[in-house]
């Protein structure tokens, strides 16, 4: 590997690399959530994206390895959370593996196709899966809108450089 000029020296293709260039890739931050018999799980996802309009599609990734993967792996539904800088320990309780995701101090309810639904977000959606695709050590998701709510109030929630923020002008 050589030098660019003005960009550094380049550093070969790896996981490490990867997790360098995207801490200084500011996300929007939504909380997944899903049912597994009688028990809520989600977790925390800076991957939300916006796939379709035609019919309306998001997509999302999780590590075949994390907790939330086995119900997600079958669920029919799925909700997401866009969450407000209100809610930063509540996207770090959805983050941290072993926490008590839906334990005293996480208001929800249970939303339409009895999908659990977070209190207190900017806006929330229910969508159907559609697909599981491969990535790798992931599973990108993709599911098509079945109901939701924009109208939440507050600002957004950022992931940059590691951490949770709110979104400055």
């Amino acid at each position: 590997m050589t030098a660019t000029p003005g960009l550094g020296t380049p550093r070969l293709a790896s996981p490490d690399l990867l997790r360098s260039v995207f801490r200084r890739h500011a996300a929007g931050v939504a909380v997944i959530t899903a049912q597994r018999g009688d028990t809520p799980v989600g977790f925390t996802a800076t991957s939300l994206a916006s796939v379709s309009a035609e019919p309306p599609l998001l997509s999302f990734g999780i590590g075949t390895r994390a907790s939330s993967w086995p119900a997600i792996s079958e669920a029919g539904h799925v909700g997401v959370h866009i969450l407000g800088e209100h809610q930063r320990e509540l996207a770090a309780t959805f983050a941290r593996s072993g926490a008590d995701r839906f334990g005293p101090g996480t208001g929800w309810s249970t939303g339409p196709e009895g999908v659990p639904v977070l209190d207190g977000v900017l806006a929330w959606l229910v969508c159907r899966v559609v697909a599981r695709v491969p990535a790798g050590d992931h599973r990108i998701v993709l599911a098509e809108l079945v109901a939701g709510d924009p109208e939440g109030v507050g600002h957004p929630l950022v992931y940059h450089q590691g951490g949770f923020h709110g979104l400055r002008d």
